[in-house]
Formats: structure tokens, sequence, C-alpha cells
């Protein structure tokens, strides 16, 4: 099997790239170990940054999502019993945030692929990427019970930190920074409404909370537990209870309980391999970089990096010239470590670490208040959140086709 770019996963990262090679033109394989079910409901982030949700209307993929989604146009913090939303539009010039989880970004996105789009093989297991730092680089994967080798013009790892392609970039050629965090979330699906319209983050002496939503009628919330936490040593009443002490304020806000439908623990790191190519291998989302949740920067960063790719590729299509492929790594981790920085400074911000002092809690309440009252401070915030440009100023980004 023969073609241009071959893509090793379909999460959302995979097949929005494959979604936008096909509108350049361009084709593209799909390589995905898991079967379909498996990825349309696998549950990961539900925040879209406004680049994303910009992106994913161009590749002619949101019109579900302008239709279901939620956008959002601020969040609320809370500490110290205190409330203050930060209004995204009024501070960056407009941008906001849309809820819409990823489960359904890759629906929307499969359907295309099957529909319009290149070969996207289901339960294809990629074994090695070979020859990478050469002109042809090979992927040689298992499906229906035997072994077959894609040959690529380039090869683009969307497998996650576990996956081949990252281990295909030899390791005297890298550089690995990372931070684990002595704490997790443990998470919960549950059918009942949201307590509120916008997400809720909390800072309490008890640890953070998290209030978000899936639907008009799904909440997603979060407690910030210990490192190791076994989810099921929680009850659905504990973690209510729990839920409610950390969401208190000084008004009469009542935070809703509903049935329980799902709980998981999630760890906490920070993650970024450099560089994110050898030769014709371009790794993209987790397989270069992870960031712990509290900024909803995982899925978006994913999109950035497909977005620089399918640019960059693009550009040598049409011009002959490689510079755009010879940056890509510098390119994304330009904005890859300016989300770090923003997903590090929420996490440090708004969680109690194990052992903290009273000065640190200090500390903590005395930044959330510079936000509250400081337009710089919040504007700084507003901006991280709804999100860093693709590699370009934000106008040039508005109006580049592949977003």
């Amino acid at each position: 099997m023969r073609t241009t770019v071959g893509i090793i996963g379909a999460g959302p990262a995979g097949l929005l790239l494959a979604r936008l090679l096909h509108n350049a033109g361009i084709d593209s394989v799909v390589l995905e170990s898991r079967d379909r079910a498996y990825v349309e409901r696998r549950q990961r982030a539900g925040i879209l940054e406004q680049g994303t949700a910009d992106v994913l209307r161009a590749a002619g993929a949101g019109e579900r999502m302008d239709r279901e989604g939620l956008r959002h146009d601020g969040i609320e913090l809370r500490f110290d019993r205190r409330r203050h939303r930060v209004d995204f539009p009024a501070l960056t010039g407009g941008r906001s945030v849309m809820v819409y989880a990823q489960t359904e970004v890759c629906k929307d996105l499969i359907a295309l692929q099957l529909r319009e789009g290149g070969p996207l093989l289901f339960e294809a297991e990629a074994l090695a990427v070979e020859d990478a730092g050469t002109d042809a680089p090979r992927v040689r994967f298992r499906h229906e019970g035997r072994e077959d080798v894609l040959e690529c013009e380039y090869v683009v790892g969307c497998d996650g930190f576990w996956g081949v392609a990252r281990r295909a970039i030899p390791a005297e050629l890298t550089q690995v920074f990372e931070r684990t965090y002595p704490f997790g979330w443990l998470g919960i699906l549950a059918d009942v409404p949201p307590s509120h319209d916008e997400l809720v983050y909390a800072r309490h002496d008890r640890g953070f909370a998290l209030l978000s939503m899936r639907s008009p009628s799904v909440s997603r919330l979060y407690l910030q537990v210990p490192d190791g936490t076994d989810a099921e040593a929680w009850s659905d009443e504990e973690i209510w209870d729990e839920l409610e002490r950390r969401f208190e304020t000084a008004d009469d806000w009542r935070l809703e309980r509903g049935p329980v439908t799902q709980k998981s623990v999630t760890p906490m790191r920070s993650y970024v391999h450099e560089p994110m190519r050898h030769g014709r291998l371009f790794l993209a989302g987790d397989a270069a970089h992870i960031v712990p949740p509290t900024g909803a920067k995982g899925l978006n960063l994913a999109v950035g990096d497909v977005v620089t790719f399918a640019r960059a590729l693009t550009h040598r299509e049409e011009t002959g010239s490689a510079a755009l492929l010879d940056a890509y790594s510098e390119t994304c981790l330009r904005r890859i470590w300016q989300a770090e920085r923003f997903s590090y400074d929420m996490t440090t911000l708004l969680h109690r670490a194990p052992g903290a002092t009273g000065f640190e809690d200090r500390l903590q309440l005395a930044r959330l208040d510079r936000i509250a009252s400081s337009r710089a401070a919040e504007t700084d915030l507003a901006e991280g959140y709804t999100g860093f440009p693709f590699g370009r100023g934000s106008d040039e980004v508005m109006n580049d086709p592949l977003r």
C-alpha cells in the first residue's frame, strides 16, 4: 500500500489532519489500532478553543458542533467563598470557547472521512515506523490478521504517548522535559443539568474542584485527589458531598445532584518531547506533548500541530519549498511551551499541594485576587484560555483556509 502521508492514530488529531489534507488535494491513509466503536466513545477533552472551532468549521466539520455545542463566553473562578467571572470576549476582542466533547468531534470527522476521504483502517495496529530518516519512510502494521507495509512520503504520528512513532526517533537526538504532579482528578459524568451555565474553577483549602458539562442535561465534575486514588474507593454520595464543600459560596448558589454514570481518576503530568520531527516523521498531539487538564489544552495543542503540518505540506506542494516543513518542530514548540506555561500556572494557582504551608495558601489567594482586580492579569488568563495562534498572527490565522 502506498500514499503521500501515512497517519498513525484516528483520534481528533489524525482524523482532522486527514480531512485537511483531503481538502488540499493530498492523499493519506489513517491507521487506527482500535475499532470504530472504541474511538467514538472514549472520553477525553470537551473544551475547544476559538481557533480549534474555526478550524473545524473551515474543514467542513463544524455543522453539528455549531448546532449542538455550547458556546461559552467566560469561566467563573471561586476562592475564599467568592465568585469572579472572567469575560472572554470583552478581554480578547471577541474570542470564546466551545463545549463539545472529543467523542463528538471524532464522530463527525470519521463520518466525513468514510464518506469523502482516503482509507481509514480500524483495527490496524502500527508495529513500527521504518526508515524515518530517509525520503521513503514506511509503516509496518497488522490488519485483519496479517502484516502489511504502508509506503509513504511522510509519516505523522498521532498515536499518543505509548505509540510507535515517538520511539522511531533515535534517543540520542531527543530531549525530554517532564513534571509529574502529586495529585490527580477524580472525574464523574452525571445525568443532571449543570449547576452553572459556564465552567467553574474552584480553589479550596481541601483541594481543587471543577464544574463542567457535556450537554444541557449531562454534567462533568472533577475533584482533586491524591495521586494513586482508586475511583471506586469514593461512593457517589461522598463525591457529591465533597464537591458541595469545595464549591461553597457566600450566596445562595446550590449544586444539583444526580445519578453518576461514569467515574475515573486522571493522573496529572506535563511532558514535552523535542524535537517533534526526524527526517520525514512528524509527531503530533500526545505523541509529543502532554499537559495537565487544568488549562483544557490537550486536544487544542494537537489541532495546532496538524494545522501546522498541513499548512507546511500544502506550501511544499504549491511552491516546492520545504521551509515550513523544516520549521515544523520549532513552530509547534513555541505554541506548546506557551500552553505548558499556561497549564502549569492554572494548576499551581488552583490545586493545593500536599503539605502546602499557610504562606503558599496566601500566595494562591493573592494570585486569584490579582486576577479578580486587575484587567491586565485577567486578560492574560482569558487570552491563554481561549487559545494561542497556530504559529501565525491571529489575523493571518483567521484568513488562512487551513486556519
